[in-house]
C-alpha cells in the first residue's frame, strides 16, 4: 500500500521526450527513512515534507507500511528538489514514487541491523549515500530464538556500513529520545537536519515541528540533542581533515599534538581517551553482576557473589600468573554467575511487574498522556514447581510427588491460572505480598538446590582452571546454558552438569577435555532437543544423557467418516 503527498507547485509533468541539457533540472535529493513499528516514521516523513514546503522547495513523500514492531520495518521515501520553486522559471520537476537501488542520497534508520538490511538491498552506494543510523539494537525474532547468544555482532554491522556508504553518522538515537522524553522520530529529524544533505536549514525543520501542534516541546528537545551532537561531530571531522590536509611545517614536529589541541578546543577528549565499541570491561561486568544479586536478595547474597568471584580469581591467577589472557575466566564468570544466582521465581516476577520503570514503559508503548487512565492485566499460571520452590524441602517433595502421581494418572500438571489487574489496589497488594516473600526464598527448597548446583559448576571451573587455563575458560563459558525458566531452565542445568561430570573429569589430557567441553557446549546451544549434544558426548567417550520418562497419553477419537 502506498500513500502519496505532493506539493501543488511541484506536480510532475513528464513529456515523454528528454529535455535539452540546458533546460534539465537538477535531480531531486532522495531520502529513505526506515523505522520500526510505533516509532513515528510517518510523522517524520510529514515533518520533512512540511519543512521543504515551508522553505519553498518542491517535494513529495510516499510510504510503504510494514508490519508491527521488530518483525518488520516501515519505510518512507521523500524526494526534495534542491532548488526553490521560485527559481525554476515555471518548470516542474518529476519525482519518483519509490527508492531506486544505489540512487539514495540519505539513508536514515532507527536500528542498526535494519540499516544494514537496507544496505544489503543495494539502497546505499559508496560514492553517493550518506547514512545516519542509530547504534541501538532491537533484537530480531531469530536472534531471540537462539539457544545461545544469537545477537549479530555490532562490529560486523559497522564494517558493512563503512564499506558501502559515502559517510556514516552513527548515534545512539534511542538514548537521546529517552533523555528528551520523546519518540525517536524527533531525534532522527534532528540528525537529518544536521547531516548537510537538506537544501534548507534548521529553522524550517523546527517550524515544521511547531506547526504539527503535538508534543512540540519534547520533540524540539529531541531534535536539538541530535542536531547539536551531529553538528559538533561534523565540525570536529572538518578540523581533522583540515589539519591532515595542511602541509607540514618544519617547526611543527608533532601534528598529533596539534590535532589533540584542536579537539580539546572543540570540547572533545583526545582519541586516546575515547573508549572503542566492544565488550564492557570486567570491572563493569562485575559491578553490574553484584548489583543484580544484591537487588535480587540482599547484601549478604552479594557478599557470597564476591566470595565466589574471589575463588575464581585465585584459580585463574594460579593458571595465568602473568595475566596474559586478560582475566577472561573472571569476565565470563562475572556475567553467568550473577545470572544464575538471580534465578527467576514468582517473587522476582512479582517485583518486576510492580517496578516503576515497567509502568513507565507500558505508558510509553501505548502513548498514554498524563491524564489518561491505563489498565494493565497480567496473566499468570503458577504450578507446583513455583509453589514448592518457597516451601521447605520435605514439604516441597510431598507436593511434587502428589503432582507426579496426577501426571502418571493421565492428568495435566496442576496449575493456577490467574488474571491480575496490576492497576487495581487489590492486584497491586497481591503482587506486593508475593514480592515481600524475598526472605522466605532463602528457606525454600529451590534456593538450596540452586546453590548446590552452582557450587558444583564453580568447583569444576576452579579445578579446571588450576589444571589448565583453557579448560577452566571453556567450563566458565558453559554458564551460557543456564537461561529462561521452567523446562528450558531445567534442561540447561541438566546439560551443563552432565558436561561437567562426564567431560571435565575424564581421564584424557586437559587440552582434549577443553576441546570436548567446547564442542559439547556448542552442540547444546545449537540443538534444543539435545540430539547433537548426545552425539558429541558419545564421540568423546562420554555417556549420553539419560532418558527422561515422559507420560504417554492415549486420546480416543471417533473414526473419520
Amino acid at each position: 500500500m502506498t500513500t502519496m503527498t505532493t506539493n501543488p507547485t511541484a506536480t510532475a509533468a513528464a513529456t515523454g521526450a528528454p529535455a535539452p541539457a540546458a533546460t534539465r533540472l537538477p535531480r531531486p535529493i532522495a531520502l529513505l527513512l526506515c523505522a520500526l513499528g510505533g516509532e513515528g516514521g510517518g510523522v517524520l516523513a510529514e515533518w520533512l515534507y512540511a519543512a521543504a514546503v515551508r522553505a519553498g522547495h518542491p517535494a513529495q513523500t510516499t510510504s510503504i507500511p510494514g508490519v508491527a514492531q521488530r518483525t518488520g520495518a516501515t519505510t518512507y521515501y521523500v524526494e526534495i528538489h534542491p532548488e526553490p520553486a521560485d527559481q525554476l522559471g515555471g518548470r516542474r520537476p518529476v519525482f519518483g514514487l519509490a527508492p531506486v537501488a544505489g540512487q539514495v542520497d540519505l539513508l536514515v534508520s532507527s536500528e542498526l541491523l535494519e540499516t544494514v538490511r537496507q544496505v544489503g538491498q543495494g539502497m546505499a552506494s559508496a560514492d553517493r549515500t550518506v547514512v545516519v543510523s542509530s547504534t541501538a539494537r532491537a533484537l530480531t525474532v531469530v536472534e531471540k530464538m537462539a539457544q545461545g547468544d544469537g545477537r549479530v555482532d555490532d562490529a560486523a554491522l559497522l564494517a558493512v556500513l563503512q564499506r558501502h556508504c559515502r559517510r556514516a553518522e552513527l548515534l545512539d538515537l534511542a538514548a537521546m529520545a529517552s533523555q528528551a522524553g520523546t519518540v525517536i522520530s524527533a531525534v532522527m529529524f534532528g540528525a537529518i537536519a544536521a547531516s548537510g544533505v537538506l537544501p534548507f536549514g534548521r529553522a524550517a525543520c523546527e517550524d515544521a515541528i511547531r506547526a504539527s501542534g503535538k508534543g512540540v516541546d519534547a520533540s524540539l528537545r529531541g531534535f536539538a540533542l541530535a542536531f547539536d551532537a551531529l553538528a559538533a561531530r561534523r565540525q570536529q571531522q572538518a578540523v581533522v581533515e583540515q589539519v591532515l590536509a595542511a602541509p607540514a611545517e618544519p617547526a611543527q614536529r608533532a601534528p598529533g599534538r596539534a590535532l589533540e589541541a584542536e579537539l580539546h578546543a572543540l570540547g572533545r577528549a583526545p582519541e586516546s581517551d575515547l573508549r572503542p565499541i566492544g565488550r564492557a570491561p570486567e570491572s563493569d561486568l562485575r559491578a553490574l553482576g553484584r548489583a543484580r544479586v544484591a537487588a535480587y536478595q540482599d547484601e549478604a547474597y552479594a557478599r557470597l557473589y564476591d566470595e565466589r568471584m574471589a575463588r575464581v580469581d585465585a584459580a585463574e591467577r594460579a593458571a595465568d600468573p602473568t595475566g596474559a589472557h586478560g582475566g577472561a575466566i573472571g569476565r565470563e564468570m562475572a556475567r553467568w554467575l550473577a545470572l544464575w544466582m538471580a534465578f527467576d521465581d514468582i517473587v522476582r516476577v512479582a517485583a518486576l511487574k510492580l517496578a516503576a520503570s515497567r509502568q513507565d514503559r507500558v505508558r510509553r508503548e501505548v502513548k498514554a498522556g498524563a491524564a489518561d487512565v491505563v489498565k494493565v492485566y497480567d496473566h499468570f499460571k503458577p504450578g507446583v514447581p513455583e509453589f514448592a520452590a518457597l516451601l521447605p524441602q520435605r514439604l516441597a517433595e510431598r507436593l511434587q510427588a502428589w503432582d507426579r502421581r496426577r501426571v502418571a494418572a493421565g492428568q495435566d500438571p496442576w496449575a493456577l491460572p490467574l488474571k491480575v489487574g496490576t492497576h487495581t489496589l487489590a492486584g497491586t497488594l497481591a503482587l506486593r505480598l508475593v514480592a515481600a516473600l524475598k526472605g522466605q526464598r532463602r528457606r525454600g527448597s529451590r534456593f538450596a538446590q540452586e546453590q548446590a548446583l552452582i557450587e558444583r559448576w564453580l568447583a569444576a571451573v576452579e579445578a579446571g582452571a588450576r589444571e589448565d587455563w583453557a579448560l577452566g575458560h571453556e567450563l566458565a563459558q558453559c554458564g551460557r546454558l543456564i537461561k529462561g525458566y521452567g523446562s528450558t531452565n531445567e534442561r540447561g542445568k541438566a546439560n551443563l552438569l552432565h558436561i561437567v561430570d562426564q567431560l571435565a573429569r575424564a581421564p584424557q589430557p586437559a587440552a582434549d577435555r577443553a576441546s570436548a567441553v567446547r564442542a559439547a557446549r556448542e552442540a547444546a546451544l545449537a540443538d534444543e532437543a539435545g540430539q547433537q549434544l548426545d552425539r558429541v558426548l558419545v564421540a568423546h567417550g562420554a555417556a549420553a544423557r539419560p532418558l527422561r520418562e515422559q507420560p504417554i497419553r492415549f486420546v480416543r477419537r471417533r473414526p473419520a467418516a
